[in-house]
Parts: structure tokens; sequence; C-alpha cells
């Protein structure tokens, strides 16, 4: 397990010593998920659970099928 050592002001660190406190947590595990929350690589739970709830949004299928035909370029 790793061990940092970070630097704070006094009002932030009171700030996070009560924040911590109301969740009932130790500091070191209030800034551990912070620091996983922060840097996750998945959507949280509650955006995937939005996927299909708008039953009037065109799927995948229907928005590549309306793509048209690329415009030429012109050369330099």
């Amino acid at each position: 397990m790793g061990q940092v050592t970070i630097y704070l002001d006094d009002e932030t660190e009171s700030r996070l010593k009560a924040s911590a406190k109301s969740k009932g947590v130790p500091v070191s595990r209030w800034i551990a998920e912070l620091v996983r929350e922060k840097t996750g690589t998945e959507w949280p739970e509650e955006v995937r659970q939005l996927a299909g709830a708008w039953p009037d949004f065109p799927d995948a299928e229907t928005l590549r099928g309306e793509q048209a035909e690329d415009v030429r370029r012109e050369s330099f």
C-alpha cells in the first residue's frame, strides 16, 4: 500500500476533516475514495442506467443510416 504526503492550507484541511467526519470515515479513506472517483475509467452506475431512458431518441443504426456522403475537399 502506498503512502502519500500532501500539504494543505488550514482552511482546506479543516474542510477535509469535517467532510470525512460527517461521512464517518478516516481522512485517508475519504481521500482514497475521492481519488478513485476522479480517476475512474467507467461511467457511474447512475449514468449507465440512463441508457435507453429517452424512447424518442434515435438508436445508433438510425443515426448512422442518415449520414450524408462526404463533400470533396479542395486541394491546397
